[in-house]
């Protein structure tokens, strides 16, 4: 993988290019999550022709239990598995392990776990969490973590920050004693956690750097705490990561979270809030967020959203798309997803435009209040 930063904005924000053996991604960039190696309700065809996503995520966990790591093995890896010839990135499955706190015991070796699905017990480790995603093949993939809950005292946040060094170091020795399964490159990167603590992110950022992976993530932020804290760690641990390599925000969030936090000097995002937010009805817009369902919309004829180029934005109107959630309609799910996906992925490609002219920061200021606005 080589990143090449292009450009920073006078705001910090920045535009680059990460280039994989399946593609390459223009930074700042958006990736919608396809956790069982689908992003709901959206064919991999809309994904590369409406959606023009440059990358999209996997889930360790997820593809670990369903459908196995012999069933990847045998179709070749999840590229041809699911017929996605672009980047993928699969996360580790400690968000999801950490989901599971009533099921799962942490310790030193790992983290034994009830699967969500059927009760049975499993292990994962640095080591074979590393194996599974060699499995996978994904271009980029995440050493395994602990995320603390929100909030946590200090005592535990530390404990598990200091953990997840060490198990940042058994993934890394386990990389470098294994071989890519499918002749391409996967590149690893690590995850600063620390909560909202701000020695502990600090730390957590140094001993991340310190490894010199190719990559660098931030994990633990968006799971319950205060906006304002989320930027405040943030912008922390950008001042401290190395400025030639590209940072991703894990989990994050809302238009408005991304661009401030493209502010602050991230490069890469992912969220589930596009496609799930979708299906319930809620659309985010240029103009602000529209709740779909609501009964003002029935007789409105106009596009989704004007300003989105995107043909689900385009060629469908909000009473014909309410019309398809009223009746229970699963084209409606579909349009929706379609629709906020291909938004959050103009929001960036407009984001990234904005910062190669310099212009961001002000930019930036005048459209964020617009897509917070509630329609």
């Amino acid at each position: 993988m080589q990143f090449d930063l292009i450009t920073t904005d006078p705001s910090g924000a920045r535009a680059g290019t990460i280039t994989t053996a399946h593609g390459t991604i223009q930074t700042p960039i958006f990736m919608p999550v396809g956790t069982v190696g689908s992003v709901k309700a959206v064919t991999q065809e809309q994904l590369r022709t409406d959606v023009n996503a440059q990358i999209i995520l996997g889930n360790t966990y997820h593809l670990y239990l369903r459908p196995g790591t012999d069933v990847l093995k045998q179709a070749g890896g999840l590229h041809k598995f699911n017929g996605w010839e672009r980047p993928i990135l699969t996360d580790s499955g400690g968000y999801q392990v950490f989901s599971l706190a009533a099921n799962r015991k942490i310790k030193e070796e790992g983290v034994l776990f009830q699967s969500h699905i059927d009760g049975s017990r499993h292990l994962f480790t640095p080591e074979n969490v590393m194996d599974i995603q060699r499995t996978i093949g994904a271009d980029i993939v995440m050493a395994f973590d602990e995320c603390p809950p929100y909030p946590s005292e200090y005592a535990y946040a530390k404990r598990s920050m200091e953990l997840t060094h060490r198990w940042l170091d058994r993934c890394i020795k386990r990389l470098g004693e294994t071989s890519p399964e499918y002749g391409h490159e996967q590149t690893l990167f690590p995850i600063v956690q620390g909560s909202t603590y701000k020695d502990l992110r600090k730390i957590s950022a140094e001993a991340i750097a310190s490894r010199n992976c190719a990559g660098n993530a931030i994990g633990g932020l968006s799971v319950g705490e205060p906006e304002a804290e989320m930027y405040e760690m943030c912008g922390l641990v950008t001042e401290l990561l190395p400025v030639e390599k590209p940072r991703y925000l894990m989990g994050v969030g809302t238009p408005w979270n991304i661009l401030n936090n493209i502010e602050l000097g991230i490069d890469m995002f992912d969220c589930v809030m596009p496609t799930r937010n979708g299906r319930n009805g809620m659309l985010f817009t240029w103009q602000g967020v529209i709740n779909i369902r609501n009964k003002k919309w029935a007789t409105d004829f106009s596009p989704l959203d004007e300003q989105n180029p995107c043909t689900a934005s385009q060629n469908y109107s909000k009473a014909y798309v309410r019309h398809l959630f009223i009746a229970g309609e699963i084209l409606g799910m579909t349009l929706a997803s379609i629709h906020n996906l291909c938004f959050y992925l103009e929001l960036v490609k407009v984001a990234r435009e904005q910062i190669l002219q310099g212009t961001y920061g002000s930019w930036k200021r005048e459209v964020v209040p617009q897509l917070k606005t509630r329609l």
